[in-house]
């Protein structure tokens, strides 16, 4: 596999660390970075944008092979991770770097997002989606601790991710 037909897709849908362990397990997934993106300042640290300064959200940046995991199947999965309804944080994190946000790297891009958010607002499944969609920025990774948080202490992962609400809110709207 070449990087060049390889794609880039970077979604933010609150704390980091919740949004990295869906995207790995799937065929096609290169990798799953956190980092952020969206903001103003010329650089992102945890620390700056935990303290709401920079404008960035906290994001996951999935490198995928479209052959084998297509942008809407991300996109599928993607909506069963956040809540769309949320324009103030998501789940236990509140403020705006941890708004839920689509963030588009070329016009296919853009058009099957579009396309997700109005199936998903036509589904009438939730009564309101307030997730932007808007076109990738320069992309800052993560420091180090952050990556694969889930592998490094699976029980801070496990105790967060149960405090927050957030599989509790995937089981009640997203069940099978």
């Amino acid at each position: 596999m070449t990087q060049s037909t390889l794609h880039k897709a970077t979604f933010a849908g609150g704390c980091f660390w919740c949004m990295v362990k869906p995207f790995v397990e799937w065929d096609g997934i290169e990798s799953v970075i956190s980092g952020y993106m969206g903001g103003t300042a010329a650089t992102a640290t945890y620390e700056q944008v935990k303290k709401g300064t920079t404008g960035h959200k906290e994001v996951v940046q999935i490198t995928y092979d479209p052959t084998l995991f297509s942008y809407e199947q991300l996109l599928e999965l993607y909506w069963q991770q956040v809540d769309p309804t949320d324009d103030e944080g998501q789940f236990q994190d509140r403020g705006d770097n941890y708004r839920a946000m689509i963030f588009y790297h070329d016009e296919k891009q853009r058009q099957a997002a579009e396309a997700s958010k109005q199936a998903l607002i036509a589904s009438k499944r939730f009564a309101q989606v307030v997730t932007p969609i808007v076109p990738a920025q320069a992309f800052y990774k993560a420091e180090d601790y952050h990556q694969d948080f889930y592998k490094k202490s699976p029980q801070e992962y496990h105790d967060d991710r149960k405090q927050s609400g957030r599989d509790d809110f995937i089981d009640a709207h997203w069940q099978k």
